[in-house]
């Protein structure tokens, strides 16, 4: 069965025709493109769920730049987009810029028929994942609780405005999603939002991600690059784990904040900036002033709206609300259609504790649709992650279990302070910070 539209952009109108006839079998529909001057526009009008695109446009030039440049504006354009390089030279150095800007694949020429077809076919699949994510995690899902009804009331006072909001919550309750509502809300929802994990970036790159670099600034600085301050100018800037940021880096985020202006890694001139900024932490950043861990400057100037998440089994009305919601989306991700939940699984669902809150409830309703044989999902096919009990002794437990078990136990115990979780698991907070991701935690 043919789905999703793929655009072709090259300006060979042979490799143009025969990409089309190697592809007809796989997408429903396929747009040519022998320039890529009206690129945007038909991105716009066609919205294409793949690109291919070369990287060269004009005779003598084969250097890349243009298929980057252009990489670049269709990820602005739109974002949800997959595009796929199409290159002559089997450049490693160029392949490996366009993956970090957003590329999801390369292709060199001459291509094989069969791998062309298995690499634009894995970009599609990865996009309608992601759109079955956006659907699932981007819109937010307010629920009936009375919790959730002041905090619905609270956003909409406070995202009209230019204040700097701190959203706390647990692991799991949708802190990355009410920044984005609060974007979309607000009146820079035309302008970027801005994400970047405070806790995956090393304390040596810090400047370079938030205020960029110049070229020569260090080895691999072949050119200017914009940090992401700068890419968020006139929108919004979403530091994630703020509470993980190092003492010493706070003060140069504060610099920042305060100056309303940042300097490139390597440069001097100052650059001002305009950004929103809206910061998440599962952490207690009151206790991190009283124990010296983080500047009380810092919090008042991110903290002028203080926003926070309930864990989920504080809010037993919203469960199945969110549950409903995952059913719907991932059985049309995965063409199941007319799932709907036994009245024994939705007493389970509302049972469970749920301790890795949303996502574990999400992973929990995706790994079901998926399972299950029929269209009723009996309570049988639920299974927490997080909020299982201990099994019995003598019952053999697959490592990941046993790791996501302790992992959770440690939390509980160490009362949420990651710093000393890590500690007493012996591993480091970037460990720890890789394993809570991948758990789900």
């Amino acid at each position: 069965m043919k789905h999703g539209t793929l655009l072709v952009v090259d300006d060979n109108r042979n490799i143009l025709t025969t990409v089309k006839m190697v592809t007809e079998q796989t997408f429903e529909r396929i747009i040519c493109l022998a320039s890529p001057s009206s690129l945007i526009t038909r991105l716009r009008e066609d919205q294409p769920d793949v690109v291919l695109l070369d990287m060269n446009f004009h005779s003598g030039i084969n250097n890349g730049n243009e298929g980057l440049f252009w990489l670049r504006e269709i990820k602005k354009a739109r974002p949800q987009t997959a595009v796929v390089l199409f290159t002559a030279y089997a450049d490693i150095e160029l392949a490996v810029t366009g993956l970090k800007d957003g590329a999801a694949d390369f292709i060199v020429k001459p291509f094989d028929n069969h791998q062309l077809i298995e690499k634009l076919t894995d970009a599609y699949q990865k996009t309608r994942k992601k759109k079955a994510t956006t659907t699932t995690a981007s819109e937010m899902i307010w629920g009936t609780s009375p919790a959730m009804r002041r905090l619905r009331d609270m956003v909409e006072k406070v995202a009209a405005t230019d204040a700097n909001i701190l959203i706390t919550g647990e692991n799991g309750t949708g802190k990355e999603v009410l920044a984005k509502e609060i974007h979309q809300l607000s009146k820079r929802a035309d302008k970027a939002l801005m994400p970047i994990d405070l806790g995956a970036v090393t304390e040596t790159l810090f400047e370079s991600e938030l205020f960029g670099y110049v070229k020569g600034a260090f080895t691999d600085a072949k050119t200017d690059k914009p940090g992401k301050f700068e890419l968020a100018e006139g929108g919004t800037l979403f530091l994630d784990e703020i509470g993980n940021l190092s003492y010493a880096l706070q003060a140069k985020l504060l610099t920042a904040l305060q100056r309303r202006t940042i300097v490139r890694v390597g440069g001097s001139k100052a650059i001002p900036v305009d950004v929103r900024v809206v910061c998440a932490t599962n952490r207690d950043l009151d206790e991190m002033v009283r124990n010296g861990e983080f500047r009380e400057d810092l919090l008042y100037r991110i903290n002028t709206i203080h926003l926070h998440l309930p864990p989920l089994r504080e809010r037993a009305s919203d469960v199945l609300v969110y549950a409903d919601h995952f059913l719907r989306s991932y059985a049309d991700l995965y063409n199941k259609v007319g799932m709907a939940f036994a009245p024994e699984a939705k007493e389970k669902i509302e049972r469970l504790p749920w301790y890795g809150n949303i996502r574990e409830l999400q992973h929990a309703v995706e790994k079901a649709v998926i399972l299950c044989d029929g269209t009723t999902i009996g309570p049988d096919d639920i299974e927490g992650s997080a909020s299982t009990q201990p099994k019995a002794t003598g019952e053999v437990q697959r490592l990941d279990d046993m790791e996501r078990e302790m992992i959770t136990k440690a939390i509980t115990e160490c009362e949420g302070n990651l710093s000393h979780v890590a500690s007493q698991l012996g591993i480091s907070r970037q460990t720890l910070y890789n394993k809570m991701k991948k758990y789900g935690i």
